[in-house]
């Protein structure tokens, strides 16, 4: 069952082209990983691999728009998804979002549902934190 999430949008004070440039290089992403998690995580340029609580889940890039959008896709997880990172213009810096499908069943799209988005909006709201040059408040566990 295909389920569409969205997170909220908000102001990211980095401009569009060099925000959407941290985001390309997926060794980017696992280099900003809290320290106690950088065991659990390797990357190359296109493909993110993480293991969390014994589960491994990796994603490829699937599609870059040069500064709009980045997509991600699952790379032989047990459920496809996708995620979406969205850079559009903005006075003051880019206005950022992101979109995630996911094939659930049932008792995982109830089960997961609400979180899913919350996950979204917190990573939309700790980007915007951290481009304020204020440390971010990252899970206590994941």
């Amino acid at each position: 069952m295909a389920a569409h999430y969205e997170s909220k949008h908000g102001l990211v004070a980095i401009p569009q082209e060099q925000l959407y440039m941290s985001f390309t290089d997926l060794r980017t992403l696992a280099q900003a990983v809290p320290e106690k998690y950088k065991d659990s995580v390797s990357a190359d340029f296109d493909h993110l691999t993480a293991t969390i609580q014994g589960f491994t889940i990796s994603v490829k890039v699937a599609e870059r728009v040069p500064y709009s959008l980045i997509r991600l896709e699952d790379d032989g997880a047990p459920f496809h998804f996708s995620v979406s990172a969205h850079f559009d213009p903005a006075a003051g810096g880019t206005d950022f979002s992101i979109e995630l499908d996911a094939d659930l069943n049932l008792m995982m799209k109830a089960l997961l549902g609400g979180k899913i988005k919350d996950a979204l909006d917190k990573a939309v709201d700790g980007l915007v934190t951290l481009s304020q040059g204020k440390k971010p408040d990252f899970p206590g566990e994941i």
